[in-house]
């Protein structure tokens, strides 16, 4: 006698509700799962073929850190979230079914549970919460049927020179060899020229990673490599990787802590400083997550522009610790020249560290 089908709905394994079939994700990409939440606050990740499950648990991770990759990894099982899984599951008909097959198919599905603890739960939405201050909207999908354009070293220092974003993320979606392109314009003697471009490719990468993240970290790596030797490192290769994980620091903020290791180099230890301040304007926990007291006695450096820079980085970051030290600082009228997004601006010591004590002293009151 052929034993009958027992087919149910799925329920969270946590609060034993009924949950709603896994919907795509709004910024979906390649490889992802369909995910879903329920009224509890665990979230799931569905596996259809069930051969995939460490992905669906990464996935459901990921998914309830609100796609904060750096807090997913930080975070340990049991410790800080609590996971659960449901068999048996057909993604098609949205049912748990015991006998695991239906109309002549095998059905293997996996929904793979994650609950956050709360207090892991409220830094997930603290650190989304900053993030929406600077996520920029994904860039709509290009037509894949459209002429390509063909990218070439003339062209695209015409277009960066100017400053034309949209014609260069365009260009990008057409042929990545812009962003290599780009990176052969850096080597240049041209200060002012070198740091416009650095704060050209930053935001060009910013947009180019709403759709194609990829492309944007394989450029991360290239100008890491470039760095290590010391002949290249001057040719605006840090102040470019600054420029880029500050223009997404959710995606590439893991790339800051590397940043440290030209900090020892004369020739580089300003760009050092301007590279993490101007991350730090976005993201001061990235600064302050990696050792960054160890740059409190660059205060006290003979360059001025040492000094500069480390009051703009540590008044970014509400080093509170230096409050005594930058108040002396104030008094300090040595002017110093610094590039923001790409232009260079006069202040003088004094003045930074003025407007570094402010900073420090709002992050204290709240």
């Amino acid at each position: 006698m052929k034993q009958q089908q027992i087919k149910t709905r799925p329920h969270c394994p946590f609060c034993g509700d009924e949950v709603a079939q896994p919907q795509d994700q709004d910024q979906r990409k390649l490889g992802e799962f369909k995910v879903g939440h329920c009224q509890c606050g665990a979230v799931y990740a569905c596996d259809a073929t069930g051969h995939n499950i460490g992905s669906a648990m990464i996935e459901a991770l990921v998914y309830a850190c609100n796609d904060d990759w750096e807090l997913a990894w930080e975070l340990l099982p049991d410790q800080d979230y609590l996971t659960g899984r449901v068999e048996s599951y057909d993604e098609i008909t949205h049912q748990i079914l015991e006998q695991r097959h239906l109309d002549g198919r095998y059905v293997r599905g996996v929904l793979y549970f994650v609950r956050l603890q709360k207090e892991i739960t409220e830094i997930a939405q603290q650190r989304a919460e900053q993030k929406r201050d600077y996520l920029p909207p994904v860039e709509p999908e290009r037509d894949p049927a459209r002429p390509r354009q063909r990218a070439d070293k003339k062209e695209v220092q015409r277009l960066a020179l100017a400053g034309d974003i949209d014609g260069l993320v365009a260009l990008t979606f057409d042929d990545v060899r812009t962003l290599r392109f780009l990176q052969r314009l850096l080597y240049t003697p041209d200060d002012d020229q070198r740091w416009w471009l650095a704060h050209v490719i930053g935001q060009v990468c910013a947009r180019v990673a709403t759709r194609q993240p990829g492309v944007v970290s394989d450029l991360l790596h290239r100008l890491f490599d470039a760095s290590s030797d010391s002949a290249a490192a001057n040719w605006g290769l840090v102040e470019t990787m600054g420029s880029i994980i500050a223009a997404r620091p959710d995606i590439y903020g893991a790339f800051a802590r590397h940043l440290l290791r030209y900090i020892n180099h004369v020739s580089t230890r300003p760009l050092v400083l301007w590279a993490l301040g101007t991350v730090a304007a976005r993201r001061p926990d990235l600064v302050r997550a990696n050792q960054f007291y160890q740059l409190f006695n660059l205060l006290n450096d003979s360059d001025p522009l040492v000094r500069a820079l480390t009051i703009r980085l540590l008044g970014r970051a509400g080093a509170r610790e230096v409050g005594e030290r930058l108040q002396a600082l104030s008094r300090e009228q040595t002017p110093v020249t610094i590039y923001e997004e790409g232009r260079p601006q006069t202040i003088t010591v004094g003045d930074l560290a003025a407007e570094a004590l402010k900073m420090t002293e709002k992050v204290e009151q709240a």
